[in-house]
């Protein structure tokens, strides 16, 4: 079986390319965001216009980019969300709440020390991981029913 998987969370670091790369013999699709940080800011000011409150700046680029995040995040069997160490990551929490209300089995992805943090994210997360390798064997054993090797 082929499955399609959100990779939502935070831009800073390339967790997204050691994931597919430890996952690159799995039947898996990889799904995500707009990961250029600027670009996925400003994209609905360039778009449909500038805003000079940055209210309405953020309200346009969110809007634009939920256009693109939510088919995704639909039509994936399984969301891995990340939270990494730079800025609050509000986005991050919003997607991992989206995906548990549409029953999409979770995947959440962040350092010990974000635990008391992030108890509600993780109490709705099927696997709560400390790094990429432990998601790509999450994906090896539900995907292809095979342990760690």
């Amino acid at each position: 079986m082929h499955w399609n998987v959100y990779l939502a969370g935070e831009i800073h670091t390339d967790w997204r390319s050691e994931l597919k790369q430890a996952a690159a013999d799995l039947p898996i699709t990889f799904l995500e965001p707009v990961t250029d940080h600027a670009s996925s800011d400003d994209c609905g000011a360039r778009i449909l216009g500038g805003e000079s409150d940055p209210f309405w700046h953020d309200r346009k680029g969110a809007g634009v980019n939920a256009i693109r995040t939510r088919p995704m995040i639909e039509r994936a069997d399984a969301v891995v969300v990340k939270f990494g160490d730079k800025y609050r990551q509000w986005n991050a929490a919003f997607d991992a709440g989206m995906a548990a209300a549409l029953g999409k089995p979770l995947i959440v992805v962040h350092p010990d020390e974000f635990r008391h943090a992030l108890k509600e994210v993780d109490a709705a997360a099927c696997a709560v991981a400390s790094d990429v390798n432990q998601v790509a064997e999450v994906l090896r054993y539900v995907v292809c029913g095979e342990l760690p090797r």
